[in-house]
């Protein structure tokens, strides 16, 4: 796994702080990093309804109990067929940033490290592997 420089996300959740003016207040910051994700859902969503670069064909999934669970990654789908297309990946990609930058402004707000986040669960998934099972 390549580490992710720490100076990088430092240096960002500074400048989300700088940038925050309009929605200071704790609840508006966690409505709006709940507004993005919506917005993403809906970015997905009309690459599949209007553009159609993107296909969802969704059944069962084909979870037994004698499949070993290193084998069931393989065998799982993501219901997900074809790829964005260069506008709907930019406008998903714009929807990731601004949810980024919520959530990086809710860190701000609890003092929390952005840093300290990713890399607590990057360790929590790496000890756990597989028995993760989110």
């Amino acid at each position: 796994m390549n580490e992710i420089d720490p100076n990088t996300l430092q240096s960002f959740q500074q400048q989300v702080s700088g940038l925050l003016l309009r929605h200071r207040s704790f609840l508006d910051v966690s409505s709006k990093f709940q507004e993005t994700n919506g917005r993403i859902n809906r970015a997905v969503t009309k690459s599949v309804t209007e553009c159609g670069c993107m296909e969802i064909s969704a059944n069962s999934q084909p979870f037994t109990g004698d499949t070993p669970l290193a084998e069931m990654k393989d065998q799982v789908s993501t219901h997900l067929s074809g790829r964005l297309c260069d506008h709907c990946l930019e406008v998903v990609i714009e929807e990731m940033g601004k949810n980024l930058f919520y959530l990086t402004a809710l860190c701000n707000h609890l003092d929390i490290s952005l840093q300290e986040v990713i890399e607590k669960e990057a360790k929590k998934l790496a000890t756990l592997g597989v028995f993760n099972l989110r």
